[in-house]
């Protein structure tokens, strides 16, 4: 299975000490140089960017096409790392592409590409019996008391599936 992750994502997990289901769900995450820059640049979170760094299925690839990205970013008013994300997506033909943002998600299913956000993961790694009802709420209670936003309907929708 190829899996191409946007920023989002990621830092969600970061902030809720569960980076490790990424590996459990997946085995290994591409994420583009912006992404990783992005998740590493920034010197006030030098822990997190060490815990990137290390995570061994965690890959930083290079777009093959930053002309794609360029010609994204300009038509759509994404940031670089969501046009980089998804045009390495789209390169890889990947399976799923792990993003939160509400522009970047349409975009990518307007190109065919199938997505999956934070709340998604939680609830596959739910269903795939990688976290508990309890686990599962836990790190909902985390993204939100760290100031993740999360969609009501997503919310309840994953409330309603655990038992």
């Amino acid at each position: 299975m190829i899996v191409v992750s946007d920023t989002t994502p990621i830092i969600s997990l970061l902030k809720i000490n569960r980076l490790d289901l990424l590996e459990k769900a997946f085995g290994e995450v591409l994420i583009p140089n912006a992404v990783y820059e992005e998740l590493t640049a920034d010197k006030r979170f030098a822990e997190e960017a060490k815990l990137i760094q290390n995570a061994s299925y965690i890959k930083n690839v290079l777009v093959l096409n930053p002309e794609a990205v360029r010609i994204l970013k300009m038509a759509t008013g994404l940031d670089q790392g969501e046009s980089e994300a998804i045009v390495l997506a789209d390169e890889k033909k990947a399976d799923i592409l792990l993003m939160d943002e509400a522009k970047g998600r349409t975009i990518s299913g307007q190109m065919g590409i199938t997505i999956m956000g934070t709340i998604g993961l939680l609830m596959s790694s739910y269903e795939d019996k990688l976290l508990s009802s309890d686990e599962v709420r836990k790190c909902i209670d985390g993204l939100q008391s760290s100031g993740r936003h999360i969609g009501e309907r997503h919310y309840q929708m994953l409330l309603n599936r655990l038992q």
